[in-house]
């Protein structure tokens, strides 16, 4: 009988515990946000993918803009020159949605949004 009373005022207690679920950072939202996360994953990956290839490519860039201005004395008129007079194998290639700028006076590169 203490047992079955026991347990009748435990599964009340648990119950009562329960409450509303669709408040934010409940069980509910939790449930959303793991049903969303390989979405998400797989977004930041893309953007990351996107930053690197960004910061790579210009440093790739910077780099033979600084060995072709010590050999010449002056920096390119554009990139095409740094792939003529063999300082990179090719331009390479903006990611999607951004573009290179080449800064002929300044000797700078720039990838910016288009």
């Amino acid at each position: 009988m203490k047992t079955a009373f026991a347990s009748l005022i435990v599964g009340g207690l648990f119950l009562t515990g329960c409450g509303d679920s669709s408040k934010p950072g409940t069980a509910a939202n939790t449930f959303s946000n793991t049903v969303n996360a390989p979405t998400d994953y797989l977004g930041a990956l893309g953007k990351a993918k996107q930053y690197s290839e960004k910061v790579i490519d210009t440093a790739a860039i910077n780099n033979a803009l600084n060995l072709f201005n010590e050999a010449e004395g002056r920096y390119p008129a554009d990139l095409n020159e740094l792939v003529a007079k063999h300082y990179l194998r090719e331009v390479p290639k903006a990611p999607y949605g951004y573009k290179i700028i080449y800064d002929a006076a300044k000797g700078e590169v720039k990838v910016v949004k288009q």
